[in-house]
Formats: C-alpha cells, sequence, structure tokens
C-alpha cells in the first residue's frame, strides 16, 4: 500500500490494515482549495498534521467545508520535498492509547504544500496567489516560539530582519517578513480582512505574532518599500486580526515502533527522514490521543466551523484563563517536578516515571492538593478533570516517548510561570501561607539539586541546556553531595530572586523549606529516594 491519492483507490487493501480513509475525493478538494482558499497553515511539521489538519479533515468528512489547507513551510523546505510532495500532501496519523493499541488514519485535507522562499518564484506566487484571493478566511501558525522573535537573546535584532526590512517585501526570508509580505499582497488586491491565528505553544501568541509583523511593516513604510496605509491596514484588528490561542497535544518524533507496525502491515516507504535542517519527520505522525484547541473567535472574513471539530471558540480572557490552568497547574508544573526528579533517579521515560510510587504522589500533591485551591477556572475545561487526564492517561502512556532530559530544558525560564503563580496566589490570599506548601517548594529543591549535575547514585549526569545554568551554578559553587549543610546560607541569591520565581521567596517564608529540603537531598547517595520517601509515603 502507498500513502498517496492513487494508493488510497485500494480501499480494501487499506480497510483491511484497519486504515480510516478519508470521506471526500482529495483531487475535488484540490480543486476547490486552489479556486477558493479558505484555510493557510504556516509550519508543515508535526503538530500541523496530526492535530490542525485533522479539524478540517473532521470538516471535510462531515461535509461542512469544500476547501483544504494549504500548508506553507518558512524555514525547513525539505519537509515539502521529501514528506509532502512524494505523498500527494497526505499524513498516516497514528494515535496512540496508554493501552499500546493504536488508531490509523489517511489525512488528505492539506491541497498542497509550499516553500514560502521568496528566491522561488513559481512558489512565492502560489502562496501569494492565496492571499489575494478574497475567499481566504485565515492564516494559522505552528512555527514553535522561536519563529516570532526579531531580536537574539541579547536584544539585539537579528541581521536577517535588518536585511529584511532593508530589502523590502519581495526579498522577505524571516518568517515574519514572509508573513508581513503576504498581507502586503493581500492588502494591495483590496485589503480584505483575514485572522492571523498563531497556534504556537506560548503565552500570548497572538500577541507576539501581531507585534512582529506590526514591526516589519512599520520598518518597511520607514525604508519607503510600502505606504503608511499598509501599517494602519495590519494594526486594524477589523481587518487583521490575531486571536489569542490555546493548543495542548503531545506530537513526539517519529517512533520506529510505530514505523515497523506500519511496514508489517504493508505500508510502503514509511520510514523517517532527517533533513538538510536535521528535522527529524516522518510520512507517519504519532501522537496521544488527548487533544486541546481554543481559539479567541475574533475572525473579521468569516472562518471553518471549527467548533464542529472540538475547538473550543470564545473569548481572550477565557483563552488566557485556559492557558494559565494548564501552564501553572494542571500539566507544565507535574512535568517539570517529573523532569528534574527522573533526571535525578535515572528515568529516561516520563511514563516510566509514572509507575514510581513516590513520583506520583508528588505530582498529584502539586497539582490536587497544592493547585487547585487556587486555579483558575476558565469555565470550559474542568480543571480536576484535565488533571485527571494528565495523570492517569497521559503522563502514563508509555507509547508517548516523552524524556525527562528533554523537559528539563530551559527550567530557569519555566519556574516563575509553573511553580512561582501557585506561592503568589497563596501569598495573596489571607487564608492561605505558601509556608504550608510542601510539594512545589520539595520540586524546586529537587531542581537546585539537579542543578549540581550529579544523580542519587552519586554519578555525574549531563544537565540540560538552560540560559541561567553556568550563573546558577555559580552561585551553587561549593555545595556538595555529602554534605548536607554545604548549602546552608548559599541560596539567597537564588531563591530571592523575583526575575527567576516571580516572587521573592523569602519573603513569603518558602526559603527556609527549601534550604532544608535540599539539605536532606544532598545527605549523600540514595538522598533524593529517601528524601522523597520521608516527605510524601
Amino acid at each position: 500500500m502507498k500513502l498517496s491519492y492513487q494508493g488510497i483507490q485500494d480501499k480494501a487493501a487499506f480497510e483491511a490494515a484497519g486504515i480510516a480513509l478519508p470521506g471526500f475525493d482529495w483531487q475535488t478538494m484540490c480543486a476547490e482549495t486552489e479556486k477558493a482558499p479558505v484555510w493557510v497553515h504556516f509550519g508543515a511539521g508535526n503538530i500541523f498534521r496530526g492535530f490542525i489538519a485533522v479539524l478540517q479533515q473532521r470538516l471535510l468528512d462531515a461535509g461542512l467545508a469544500k476547501s483544504g489547507i494549504v500548508a506553507a513551510e518558512t524555514f525547513d523546505y525539505d519537509i515539502i520535498n521529501k514528506i509532502y510532495e512524494p505523498f500527494d500532501s497526505m499524513t498516516l496519523m497514528v494515535s496512540l492509547k496508554p493501552d499500546g493499541s493504536t488508531d490509523k488514519e489517511v489525512i488528505a485535507s492539506i491541497a498542497k504544500g509550499i516553500r514560502a522562499d521568496a528566491a522561488d518564484s513559481a512558489q512565492w506566487e502560489a502562496l501569494k496567489a492565496c492571499f489575494v484571493n478574497p475567499a481566504l478566511q485565515m492564516a494559522s501558525f505552528t512555527i514553535t516560539e522561536k519563529g516570532y522573535a526579531l531580536t537574539n537573546v541579547k536584544g539585539e535584532i537579528m541581521p536577517v530582519v535588518t536585511e529584511d526590512i532593508a530589502n523590502g517585501p519581495d526579498k522577505a526570508r524571516h518568517a515574519m517578513a514572509v508573513v508581513a509580505a503576504m498581507l502586503y499582497a493581500r492588502y494591495q488586491a483590496g485589503a480584505q480582512p483575514i485572522a492571523m491565528v498563531s497556534m504556537d505553544n506560548c503565552s500570548h501568541n497572538g500577541e507576539k505574532l501581531r507585534s512582529s509583523v506590526v514591526t516589519i511593516a512599520e520598518g518597511w513604510v520607514e525604508k519607503g518599500h510600502v505606504p503608511a496605509a499598509f501599517a494602519d491596514y495590519v494594526k486594524d484588528e477589523s481587518k487583521v486580526s490575531f486571536p489569542w490561542s490555546m493548543i495542548d497535544k503531545i506530537t513526539p518524533r517519529p517512533a520506529d515502533v510505530i514505523r515497523d507496525q506500519l511496514a508489517e502491515l504493508g505500508v510502503e516507504d514509511m520510514a523517517p527522514v532527517v533533513t538538510s535542517r536535521n528535522t527529524y519527520i516522518a510520512p507517519f505522525v504519532n501522537a496521544e490521543v488527548p487533544q486541546y484547541l481554543v481559539v479567541e473567535d475574533r475572525f473579521p472574513n468569516g472562518r471553518p466551523a471549527l467548533e464542529k471539530a472540538g475547538v473550543y471558540l470564545t473569548d481572550r480572557d477565557t483563552v488566557n484563563m485556559t492557558e494559565r490552568m494548564k501552564v501553572t497547574t494542571c500539566l507544565n508544573p507535574l512535568h517539570t517536578a517529573l523532569a528534574v526528579y527522573g533526571c535525578l533517579l535515572g528515568y529516561t521515560s516520563i511514563a516510566a516515571e509514572m509507575k514510581d510510587e513516590q513520583l506520583v504522589k508528588l505530582v498529584k500533591t502539586i497539582g490536587y492538593q497544592e493547585g487547585l485551591p487556587v486555579v483558575v477556572h476558565p469555565g470550559i475545561i474542568d480543571p480536576r478533570a484535565f488533571i485527571d487526564e494528565v495523570v492517569e492517561q497521559r503522563l502514563p502512556n508509555p507509547f508517548i516517548p516523552d524524556m525527562p532530559q528533554r523537559i528539563a530544558t530551559d527550567t530557569s525560564q519555566k519556574v516563575g510561570i509553573r511553580f512561582g503563580e501557585t506561592i503568589k496566589s497563596y501569598a495573596a490570599d489571607p487564608a492561605k501561607d505558601p509556608a504550608s506548601l510542601k510539594a512545589i517548594p520539595l520540586a524546586i529543591a529537587g531542581w537546585l539539586r539537579y542543578l549540581l549535575a550529579v544523580d542519587d547514585e552519586g554519578k555525574e549526569m549531563p544537565v540540560s541546556s538552560d540560559p541561567m545554568l553556568a550563573t546558577l551554578q555559580a552561585e551553587l559553587a561549593g555545595v556538595e553531595l555529602g554534605k548536607p549543610a554545604s548549602c546552608q546560607g548559599k541560596l539567597d541569591g537564588i531563591l530571592t530572586n523575583k526575575v527567576l520565581f516571580g516572587v521573592d521567596l523569602k519573603e513569603v517564608g518558602l526559603a527556609e523549606k527549601i534550604e532544608g529540603y535540599l539539605s536532606e537531598l544532598l545527605a549523600g547517595p540514595g538522598a533524593v529516594r529517601a528524601t522523597l520517601k520521608k516527605y510524601l509515603g
């Protein structure tokens, strides 16, 4: 069996293999999309193919849409060359269930993939043709948070951005300049309205997208490349809106076991490729079943019936509250606690950690006992039910190959949101005392212990990359395993740092507790396990 339009005509073979096929004709959908494109998506990777494209498939299957999605890739053109074009832009979606079974489906809602490359005139004009079409309602994005950045870590404008502003729309290279160039084409063709919808997993994503696009547009005005009215068009949210969203679905890298299963079923050419940009990607996507997409309902040119595909369409405050619920209480704090302790205890799988009695107690205490009393309830998703799903289905799923070492990356950039926000909520409530918290300060102490780069057996351990790693390790100089008192008086510079935690942990009465926990974690080999047992049973 081949994953292509011709290949899926052999319906009996796919059915025998347990692979669901689209309920619409791909060629007919492509012709409709060419005539009246409704949706362009920037970022052709796994979260798009395994989640966003599936939403439009549901609408096409139900007869609620006629056109598909045009996928535009601004960074890694090999994805289009090697994963889209040979397979008629189709994806084999494999949903990974906690019991080890899978659901398999051909996703055929992508009409075509385009290399958003100004140097490739045919591809550039194909993308422009979508944007000048009045039928276009939205452009969405999964380009990662870095895709919106115009500056480097030092806050300096990146050279490519400076060059893009100097060179104008026809030579755009940075993703945000490419987007601005497409909006300029739309402006020139009558300034039709459109929604620009970031679906990236970052806070206030719509605001980040808008800020970067406006910066490029204003730079072009200043350089005389475009009229001032174009910048006005981009800034007029009745014309060009930038809705906020919250997205949640784990789509890990292609798993060898899934590749092998598909080969055994007779599906050909499913081997992953490594692109010239070092993207590890396959013709199939494997992902967990649970998924959430909450989108601010501001679409000035109309929109697909996304609510019929399971998307929550709501107001900005609700989007914000849903994201806050996830990142400060119900998922992300649990992930970070598992990450640091998992590394210390030698785990290489989050799912394996969820068989560890003390670690399960740790994350349940953080979520249910310490987080839920101060959770922001968004109204559309129940926080307790969300945590239930996380601890009972998502984290223990052995077929989601997620590693604590990956999640421990950049922890200094996360602790303020993942732990600091709950601590602040306790401090702001006269009926609550931050010093009553147990599991959150234990997670923070575990992170400091992790930064020493020595595991619970006393062996050297790699520490994941972090922009503050050198600074933090310098602060911890002299703190040693086997010397419990070595941390005393050494932690003030870290624990009073409001940039790190969003709050002075000494002021709220937690510094002494964290120092005490760390001292116990330092007692010697095995002290991490002993401390977890002592406080969590």
